[in-house]
């Protein structure tokens, strides 16, 4: 088995842990691997108390440790890897030994395949048939999700070594030289970060992805840039300030205490009025690119919602739906809020899984 394999286990049953209520921190996730890498992987007994001497400080987190170590390691993996104990540990560059070159069959390969064919499965599957396990385990995986911001050329020119000539430049150099030849000063301009604003319905036919499209806007918030994020329900609730917390179950938690209207209804019309009222008008909508994660349920005036989708599609860069239901076998965009907001978008996505959130990153990457 890979170091990195070993290591990724591990730091995903921490992470599986965090998401179960035990405050796992980086220095406890990291003395964990360091007293696996001392009692051995393969030696399954030594590893649980492994877990539970680094990563736990209460009672309850020890009753949820052996919970999510039952569920990881034996439902997930399969069995652990089978391997020799290491007497005399050496410090290594990784955190865990090397077990290439060891010599071992082709058995010490299989819960490594089973790994990431597991891993692999979950990616495609939707996020809302999910059991708790299964969700744990997906919100260890957003950290791996690629992500890249949308760019645009800069208005202002600056300096540089390639370019346009900056007459301007190279004439005050001539001058301060009385006429003389001075070196050709140039100029181009720079690319900068484009506005990303993330619209999340979170009214009740969409609560079984609430959860996930939070910790995908999250993820994009974690890779800077400017990013802007809202809820949409019965009303229009900013969740940026929370999001922008660096550990993710943290954020998660501050979104969900700011959101008043989590599963209720869905005025999608008249959310997206008071937010274009409110703050796309006075320019964050303007040149951004908006991503709206919705089903389209809406139980108000369609006509509203197609009106003020329009008026977004003439602020923004561009305009981005996502349906959770999009990639699902029969799906037929027939529902009259999606009818009527469809000739408004520039693009009209999946968003039921992480493959599909993945594809999403893409796209805002060529924005």
């Amino acid at each position: 088995m890979s170091v990195h394999a070993a290591d990724e286990i591990l730091l995903g049953f921490a992470t599986a842990l965090r998401a179960a209520g035990v405050g796992v921190t980086p220095d406890r996730a990291q003395a964990y691997l360091d007293a696996v890498c001392l009692v051995g992987f393969g030696d399954r007994a030594a590893t649980r108390t492994a877990g539970r001497a680094t990563l736990c400080a209460t009672r309850d987190d020890l009753e949820r440790h052996d919970r999510v170590f039952e569920e990881w390691f034996s439902r997930d993996l399969a069995a652990p890897v089978r391997r020799q104990r290491v007497e005399q540990p050496r410090p290594a560059a990784s955190l865990l030994p090397d077990e290439a070159g060891s010599g071992a069959g082709e058995a010490e390969e299989d819960p490594v395949r089973a790994a990431a064919s597991a891993a692999e499965v979950l990616r495609h599957r939707d996020v809302a048939a999910l059991d708790p396990a299964e969700r744990a385990r997906l919100a260890g995986m957003f950290a791996g999700l690629p992500v890249r911001l949308p760019t645009r050329t800069a208005a202002r020119r600056t300096p540089h070594r390639r370019g346009e000539v900056d007459a301007s430049r190279t004439l005050r150099a001539s001058l301060r030289r009385m006429g003389e030849p001075a070196r050709i000063h140039r100029r181009h301009r720079t690319t900068r970060n484009r506005r990303v604003v993330l619209l999340v319905d979170v009214s009740g036919s969409m609560s079984g992805y609430a959860d996930a499209l939070l910790r995908l806007a999250h993820r994009i918030t974690a890779a800077g840039g400017d990013v802007e994020t809202f809820t949409l329900g019965t009303r229009l609730t900013r969740v940026t300030r929370p999001l922008r917390l660096r550990d993710a179950e943290r954020a998660i938690a501050a979104a969900g205490e700011a959101v008043p209207d989590w599963s209720g209804g869905t005025r999608l019309g008249e959310t997206l009025r008071a937010f274009l009222d409110r703050h796309g008008q006075r320019g964050m909508a303007r040149g951004a690119v908006v991503v709206v994660l919705s089903d389209g349920w809406e139980r108000g005036d369609t006509t509203l919602l197609g009106e003020q989708v329009a008026r977004l599609h003439r602020l923004a860069h561009r305009v981005v739906w996502v349906n959770p239901h999009r990639g699902k076998d029969g799906y037929a965009p027939v529902q009259q809020g999606i009818v009527a907001v469809l000739p408004h978008v520039d693009a009209f996505l999946a968003g039921h899984s992480l493959a599909t959130f993945a594809e999403l990153t893409e796209v805002l990457a060529d924005a």
